[in-house]
């Protein structure tokens, strides 16, 4: 980090501000970038002090999130994981359903209730989650390493906020900043969210839907080249 890093003092590293802002901007533009190209964005924090802002602009933008605990594999092992979440989706659909009240005591529903909500602090977040994102965002990738790992080994690119003692090559596009100030963590995360929004903003319709707009446009248009019926100034046979 010390290309990042603008002066100590008493004992604290101070980040250099001017590197702070090219590295942000260039990571918000991949995010917008792959967004718009509708990808997903998984968006990684597990402590404490960004837990539940990493939620709120999960949700806010419709991206799969972690902010509870990262169980390895998430990433590399689809099909352990896929099994748990679609084991949990079956449960809430049974429960929503009426079927597991019907079937079993109100002590045994009370107890697939708490399995449901222990389930969903885990794979809540990442029920949406396709095969693999675009990209993952992570905000302290020595607290998350795994989740780093696993996107190592899948090619996916990471973007990280980089404090004084983390590495930054560990991330494609390093953000350096203080990974455990608050306030800096709800700063940068809220312009991930805009920059996500811009990006879902751009994104291209489905061919589909383009080649429907297309053929609507020259209907209309073939519709406004019809001349105009002549008026008639004779009269009419069979009227009057």
């Amino acid at each position: 980090m010390a290309p990042y890093i603008h002066s100590v003092r008493d004992g604290n590293h101070i980040i250099d501000l001017t590197k702070t802002v090219p590295a942000l901007e260039q990571a918000l533009d991949f995010l917008e970038k792959t967004s718009s190209d509708g990808k997903q964005i998984l968006l990684v924090s597990t402590k404490r002090q960004a837990r539940d802002k990493i939620k709120e602009v999960a949700e806010a933008t419709g991206m799969p999130y972690v902010n509870e605990r990262w169980l390895g594999g998430m990433l590399t092992n689809q099909a352990t994981i896929g099994a748990r979440i679609k084991y949990l989706v079956d449960l809430e659909n049974r429960m929503a359903g009426g079927e597991l009240e019907a079937r079993y005591s109100k002590l045994e529903v009370q107890r697939y209730g708490e399995e449901i909500k222990a389930m969903n602090k885990l794979y809540g977040g990442i029920k949406n989650l396709q095969a693999q994102p675009g990209a993952i965002f992570v905000v302290d990738m020595l607290n998350d390493n795994i989740a780093v790992r696993e996107a190592h080994k899948l090619k996916i690119p990471v973007i990280g906020l980089a404090d004084s003692n983390v590495d930054p090559t560990l991330a494609t596009y390093p953000v350096p900043c203080n990974d455990d100030a608050t306030k800096t963590i709800n700063l940068i995360l809220d312009y991930v969210k805009s920059a996500i929004e811009a990006g879902k903003a751009k994104t291209k319709k489905p061919a589909k839907d383009e080649l429907k707009e297309v053929k609507t446009d020259a209907r209309l248009k073939k519709e406004s080249a019809k001349p105009e019926p002549e008026a008639v100034t004779g009269p009419v046979k069979g009227i009057g």
